[in-house]
């Protein structure tokens, strides 16, 4: 299907600039998880680089060290520029079926011993979230959306959000210990 984009790379994001949102809680949640030494690492099955440019145009800056984005790169086609007319193609991190299992970027750190495992939060909306979905300590699934779905059929819990202001609320209250990632995990699982 991405052979059938013959548009160059800079145009595509340029279009992409144009026509997308961020959700207007995302960055005061960008900017309190930078001032609580929170790290943000997205996870996507998009191209690093479109990623960027949203995020650079959305805060008005490059994001901060401690944002990491983890996803698929552009790489050159035959030989060609990628930004000439048909000139990019996905590089995709691993064979899996979206190109980038998310999971295996969460096992590390759900595999450390305790004391030094940091707690696992992951917001996801669709299909190619399904592999992390079960990595973590508390699971955000967007209202609406392919992971609820999945969720749902498979008896795991997930905390619903229609938009990052769900997040960064319960995010507050765990860092602040209010209440513990299981607890909303575990509210999560009997549906309240």
């Amino acid at each position: 299907m991405l052979e059938s984009i013959k548009t160059p790379y800079d145009e595509c994001i340029e279009i992409l600039l144009k026509s997308m949102k961020l959700d207007p809680y995302f960055e005061e949640f960008y900017y309190w998880a930078q001032d609580n030494n929170v790290p943000i690492v997205i996870l996507s099955s998009g191209m690093r680089p479109i990623i960027s440019a949203l995020l650079e145009k959305f805060l008005g800056h490059k994001p901060a060290s401690h944002l990491t984005i983890i996803s698929n790169e552009p790489a050159s086609r035959d030989g060609k520029d990628i930004n000439s007319e048909g000139g990019w193609q996905i590089e995709y991190r691993d064979d899996s079926h979206f190109g980038h299992d998310k999971s295996l970027e969460i096992k590390p750190y759900a595999a450390l011993p305790d004391g030094e495992r940091p707690i696992l939060l992951y917001a996801g909306d669709g299909v190619s979230d399904l592999s992390a979905a079960a990595e973590t300590d508390l699971l955000f699934a967007k209202q609406g959306k392919d992971l609820v779905t999945y969720c749902q059929r498979k008896g795991m819990p997930y905390t619903t959000f229609e938009n990052w202001s769900t997040i960064l609320s319960t995010t507050k209250d765990i860092l602040n210990g209010k209440v513990s990632a299981g607890e909303v995990a575990a509210k999560a699982s009997l549906g309240l």
